[in-house]
């Protein structure tokens, strides 16, 4: 068995025990340094009345406080399954080398997590949105943005 099966395996194994312990739904995950796995997610959705609770995230979050970075350069995450599109967002966010995945989204369908609607809305006009998207006070919120430009000590990300 490779690391790369190896890695993948406890991957799946944190979504089994995850979904055995009612946690949420059958998604695991691992974030992986050099040879070490340095932290574990699986989904504790309906555990914690956290819709953001989805197992990469959840690995993402223990990673970067173990190595005190808010990006995982020189990390491999392994997902269960192909990331949902808030979960895409938060890998891209934290920069890893390479994400590796077992099942497909169309898998994850199958079984009834459908983020298919997502995607499609996604690239629908605000107004046409299932959620109605509304701008409002942005005048007052872009100086906020401006000052962001201006701040001498900012931490770039």
């Amino acid at each position: 068995m490779t690391n790369q099966q190896r890695f993948m395996q406890e991957a799946i194994q944190s979504a089994l025990q995850g979904m055995h312990k009612n946690g949420g739904g059958p998604f695991g995950a691992v974030v992986v340094k050099g040879e070490e796995i340095i932290a574990r997610g699986n989904n504790r959705v309906t555990a914690t009345n956290d819709p953001t609770a989805h197992a990469e995230i959840m690995a993402i979050r223990e990673a970067c406080k173990k190595i005190n970075s808010f990006q995982l350069t020189g990390c491999d995450i392994y997902t269960s399954c192909e990331p949902c599109p808030m979960c895409l967002g938060a890998i891209y966010w934290a920069r890893p080398d390479h994400l590796y995945y077992a099942c497909t989204k169309e898998d994850a369908a199958a079984a009834g997590f459908d983020d298919e609607f997502i995607y499609r809305e996604i690239n629908l006009p605000h107004p046409d949105r299932s959620i109605p998207f509304i701008s409002i006070s942005q005048k007052q919120a872009l100086v906020v943005f401006e000052d962001w430009v201006k701040k001498s000590d900012k931490t770039p990300y």
